[in-house]
């Protein structure tokens, strides 16, 4: 059980630290200030910088396909106490459309260097640390997107390996699965051949309803969840 409370702070009064990548905009950028307003203090890693400021949010340009520029920010950075992997990116294509620069693209961004944040990160963290990786509910299969459902259904197997590692330090893992969510990705013109489906409850999942289970996630009050897959679809799953 962590020692701090709901709202960001260690048992020492100190915010507490997350590492966030992706927090130049879409869900990233959502968490991230939703971390903010909690109390965290928030390391931003991601190409551009977010739209916002604030005194607790330190940024670090990095682009997360590239193996040692992490390796490299990722040493500069002080231990955290939570990791958040958001970016992400979604590259579209049918079977006899092969886009095999996008799929390794897609391979590398939510499979290794979801790998090479989680070992990092994993290796310092105290006990009841927190790892969310943001997945897809698109992991359940999807036409045109094979590519993107394997790279992010990859995310889910490690998430869960590394549950069962971590849980006797206290340390959880979990995916969230967002369904179609209203973000720049969505609108991304390299998808325009397929592209997404309104959810049941008839608009987009609100990033900011992203971040709000992201940061349940990382509270004390979620100690108890490891190793899950949680949807945020609007419906779309049912």
């Amino acid at each position: 059980m962590m020692t701090g409370n709901d709202h960001g702070e260690g048992a020492d009064g100190r915010p507490r630290r997350a590492l966030v990548t992706g927090v130049s905009s879409g869900i990233g950028a959502a968490i991230a200030e939703h971390l903010l307003r909690d109390g965290w203090a928030v390391e931003g890693m991601s190409r551009s910088p977010p739209t916002f400021t604030h005194p607790r949010l330190h940024v670090t340009p990095v682009d997360l396909l590239n193996t040692e520029a992490v390796t490299e920010a990722l040493s500069r950075l002080p231990p955290v106490d939570a990791l958040v992997h958001a970016a992400g990116i979604m590259r579209v294509g049918e079977l006899g459309q092969p886009d095999p620069d996008g799929a390794r693209m897609m391979w590398r961004l939510h499979v290794e260097a979801t790998t090479q944040l989680v070992e990092h990160v994993a290796e310092q963290m105290s006990s009841a640390g927190r790892i969310v990786l943001i997945g897809s509910r698109t992991a359940e299969g999807a036409a045109g997107r094979g590519q993107y459902a394997a790279s992010k259904a990859a995310m889910v197997g490690l998430a869960r390996s590394w549950a069962m590692e971590l849980a006797p330090r206290g340390v959880t893992v979990n995916v969230v699965a967002p369904g179609a969510t209203d973000t720049p990705m969505l609108k991304d013109p390299q998808r325009a051949s397929l592209p997404p489906k309104l959810p049941p409850i008839g608009r987009f999942v609100k990033p900011e309803e992203v971040a709000a289970l992201t940061a349940f996630l990382l509270s004390d009050a979620a100690a108890s969840i490891t190793g899950q897959r949680i949807f945020v679809c609007g419906g779309a799953s049912l």
